[in-house]
């Protein structure tokens, strides 16, 4: 089938056109770089480095701090310089270790590749964890927990979320056209784990290119295949794309595991090919780097705690002061107040716009025109909720399903009210899953 999609979903400018056709630049860090311990979803990690201590490019300096956590390898080598706090992209301190780079980039000894049938499930799933994968667009939930369902042979899908719907984002679409030998070969290779699951390679059609190059590559291959999805946001968001590609539901109660399915983004499956095939650990991602308020945008391969102060310079700097910077999409990223922060497995991109249109939006009452309801991917009523978020009644909020919404950002998208309805409701569902962990 081609143009699968699902019910609501918005089309806003995807500005795409910046940077999909500029190629992945090598950028090398010029000052310190900085390891937030909490980088992932989960336990933060623990050091294992102490100031003074020596590292090399690869050396695991933070190891998980429990089944829900992920290591931390170095990007460079250098020098440990201390651990401390560290202001992150979102705004919050976060214990982190700085290193000092000595700009020689000497490297562990690779880990040992091993041949295929060496390479059982628990190889597999070690070597992973081991290297300190996550999700990488954005969620950051460490990859080795999320392909380790209670029964491998109940997974049906293995679905590779190319879908990349955030607008300007193109790093996973420079991936796909870039190295799309390593996504193929790092989705075979989690196919090992589920003998009875069908890989899907799931991309928005208005990447033609894409589309027509990992069809090429899999034309062959009898347990993947590519489906191609109508441009829509939020094609990309985890249950959406569960849904068109498979037909099946899951809520905010469920994992994909439960309706049989395991999904990763692109560049978390390219890093679980480096490595199994390479022996390598996380220490770089691919990060877009855009907006109108950059001179030369464009897509870097950033080694992670890169200062984001760094990209910006790699793009040429701003053409004037930004009013508004911005980690990750505009649909559900999060505005930066200091740029002088560390680039971390979760960033995709960074934005940056000459004019804050939301700034400029003067809330008024709600006019009850319903087009919040007829946007909204999870099929709750906005309006309702955010309603009752801002009265505080969590009780009413749960019963009208308020967890039910992925904070994807279509509500205030289309308001024409101009009213935060996204930012209200995401406050209560945070507070909510706040006091569940009391």
């Amino acid at each position: 089938m081609s143009k699968r999609t699902f019910q609501g979903g918005i089309h806003p400018y995807e500005g795409k056109e910046l940077t999909e056709d500029k190629e992945i630049r090598p950028l090398l860090p010029k000052s310190d770089l900085v390891y937030p311990l909490s980088q992932h979803i989960g336990a933060p990690a623990t050091p294992v480095v102490k100031k003074g201590d020596s590292v090399l490019v690869g050396q695991l300096i933070a190891q998980a701090g429990g089944f829900v956590s992920a290591n931390i390898h170095s990007s460079v080598s250098g020098t440990v310089k201390c651990i401390e706090p560290r202001m992150t992209s979102n705004g919050v301190k976060v214990n982190s270790i700085v290193i000092e780079n000595d700009g020689e980039y000497r490297e562990v000894d690779a880990a040992p590749v091993l041949d295929d049938h060496k390479l059982t499930k628990e190889v597999i799933r070690q070597k992973v964890k081991d290297a300190g994968i996550v999700g990488m667009g954005g969620a950051g939930f460490p990859t080795h927990v999320k392909l380790t369902p209670q029964n491998d042979d109940e997974i049906d899908y293995v679905i590779v979320n190319c879908a990349e719907c955030e607008p300007y984002i193109t790093s996973d679409y420079r991936r796909m056209i870039e190295e799309p030998e390593k996504l193929v070969e790092g989705l075979k290779i989690v196919l090992k784990l589920f003998p009875n699951a069908q890989g899907i390679l799931a991309v928005e059609n208005n990447k033609p290119k894409a589309v027509k190059v990992l069809k090429e590559l899999v034309e062959s291959e009898e347990r993947i295949v590519v489906q191609s999805l109508k441009t829509k946001y939020p094609q990309g968001a985890e249950r959406q794309l569960i849904y068109v590609t498979t037909g099946r539901k899951i809520d905010s109660s469920m994992l994909p595991a439960h309706v049989g399915c395991v999904v990763n983004n692109v560049d978390t499956i390219v890093n679980i090919y480096r490595a199994i095939r390479e022996g390598k650990p996380l220490t770089e991602r691919v990060v877009t780097v855009t907006g109108d308020a950059v001179k030369e945008p464009g897509n870097f391969l950033v080694k992670l705690g890169t200062n984001c102060e760094e990209l910006i310079e790699a793009a040429g700097g701003f053409v004037c002061e930004p009013e508004k910077v911005i980690a990750g999409g505009p649909m559900m990223g999060k505005a930066m107040s200091d740029i002088h922060v560390p680039s971390t497995k979760g960033l995709s991109a960074l934005l940056s716009f000459k004019v804050d249109e939301v700034a400029k939006c003067e809330p008024s009452n709600c006019i009850r025109c319903g087009r919040c309801i007829t946007v909204c991917p999870g099929r709750v009523v906005p309006s309702v909720l955010a309603k009752l978020a801002e009265q505080g009644n969590e009780e009413a909020f749960l019963a009208n399903n308020g967890m039910e919404c992925c904070e994807c950002g279509c509500c205030s998208y289309v308001c024409p009210a101009k009213r935060p309805l996204t930012q209200v409701i995401a406050g209560t569902r945070k507070q909510i899953l706040a006091n569940k962990k009391k």
